[in-house]
């Protein structure tokens, strides 16, 4: 579909008819299992084309809704409500932004998940060369009562920048339908970065695996978790930079800091397990953690933390200790099955295993549920039985990465 005919179907919707419409297929809420019949009732009074048009519409405020507060309001395309950022993540990104002067630049603006928390009450230009986002981002933002929006269709990388006070970049890591190899953009990290030789207060989005390493000298790289779900890195120019690495746990936006202090020390299981937040691990956090806890190392290169005493923290996920021994699989299940252990959930960390033949193998019966960690204790193959006492917010079940120094 050409861009033209894109935007003609959009103008469409934001007509008076278009949206009499958009309010018809609301109402009718129709699932995939009824869309056919909606549709057809539709047609009766509007345009074909129209009614399709608006049915993938709602389809894609639906799936919106778990990203944007307004999406029933919202417009979208599928791969820009794909890429986009959610509105918790724009707003916390924003809000380094809102002091400085001037307006804003959103380069890369995509639909507008981002220049609607970033316009909040200030003059923004949103900058995209794909012109049917731009249009979107320019209604999106006026939805969520954005100030004035410049819209400028261009390379980003040929925009000009007088007046602007604060700029956010979000390179795109594809290029049509394809992606671009793993550490690649456009426009460039480098040149994103080279945005504060022009404008102080920069902040970059990036992939969440961008290398620590990667962070120009002098600005601040803050991990991003919505609960346990690493989502993005931020990169802040030195104006807007307060610490080096930063790991920040979403909605309640607690964050912890790089801060230097003594090597934590190594020790034996304790009676509580700490599995660190990945954001707190990609960061690089996991010895401040430990100071800010009181709690030891299990081993040099894993992230796992241990302590005597039962801590709560939003920056890790908290583990009774049931079961401490040497990794022997001939005998873990009898160990399992001494404990009432009918199912487990294995957290695997630093020791190699197909976690899904062992599961298989096992054959357990009882009525406790519990974590089968599988790691190191001082480089030996080690696994700890634990029972879940969560974390406070975003403390549920889940997998991360397995290895990872987090040191």
């Amino acid at each position: 579909m050409t861009a033209e005919l894109e935007l003609a179907r959009i103008d469409a919707l934001l007509a008076p008819d278009g949206q009499a419409l958009l309010e018809r297929v609301a109402e009718a809420d129709p699932g995939p299992e009824d869309e056919l019949r909606v549709g057809a009732e539709l047609r009766g009074r509007w345009p074909a084309e129209l009614v399709a048009t608006a049915l993938t519409q709602h389809e894609l405020r639906r799936a919106a809704a778990a990203k944007f507060t307004l999406a029933g309001r919202m417009l979208f395309t599928r791969s820009g409500l794909e890429q986009s950022s959610s509105e918790a993540m724009a707003r916390h990104r924003a809000a380094r932004l809102a002091s400085t002067p001037g307006r804003v630049a959103d380069l890369c603006c995509g639909i507008g998940g981002d220049l609607l928390a970033l316009a909040d009450g200030r003059r923004a230009l949103a900058v995209d060369l794909d012109p049917v986002h731009l249009r979107l981002a320019a209604h999106n933002a006026a939805v969520n009562g954005a100030g004035p929006v410049e819209t400028l269709r261009a390379d980003v990388r040929e925009a000009g920048l007088d007046g602007v006070g604060a700029v956010f970049v979000d390179p795109a890591r594809r290029v049509g339908e394809r992606r671009l190899p793993a550490g690649r953009s456009h426009p460039p990290l480098d040149w994103c970065f080279g945005l504060a030789g022009r404008v102080p207060a920069v902040a970059v989005k990036a992939a969440p695996g961008l290398p620590r390493e990667a962070a120009p000298p002098g600005w601040e790289l803050e991990l991003v978790a919505a609960g346990r779900e690493l989502k993005e890195a931020v990169l802040f120019s030195p104006a807007l930079a307060m610490t080096p690495r930063r790991a920040t746990i979403l909605p309640a936006g607690d964050t912890l800091v790089h801060a230097p202090g003594p090597e934590v020390a190594l020790g034996e299981p304790g009676g509580f397990l700490l599995d660190p937040n990945p954001a707190v691990t990609r960061a690089g956090l996991v010895q401040e953690l430990a100071r800010l806890v009181g709690a030891w190392k299990l081993d040099e290169r894993i992230a796992f933390l241990s302590l005597d005493h039962d801590v709560r923290t939003p920056f890790a996920r908290t583990l009774r200790v049931l079961d401490s021994a040497p990794w022997d699989e001939r005998r873990l299940a009898q160990r399992l099955r001494a404990h009432g252990v009918g199912a487990v959930d294995v957290r695997r960390r630093g020791l190699a295993g197909d976690v899904d033949r062992l599961q298989r193998r096992l054959r357990l019966e009882g009525e406790l549920r519990a974590t089968l960690v599988m790691t190191r204790l001082r480089g030996r193959a080690w696994m700890l039985l634990c029972s879940d006492l969560g974390s406070g917010p975003g403390s549920g079940p889940g997998s991360d990465p397995g290895s990872d120094p987090g040191t």
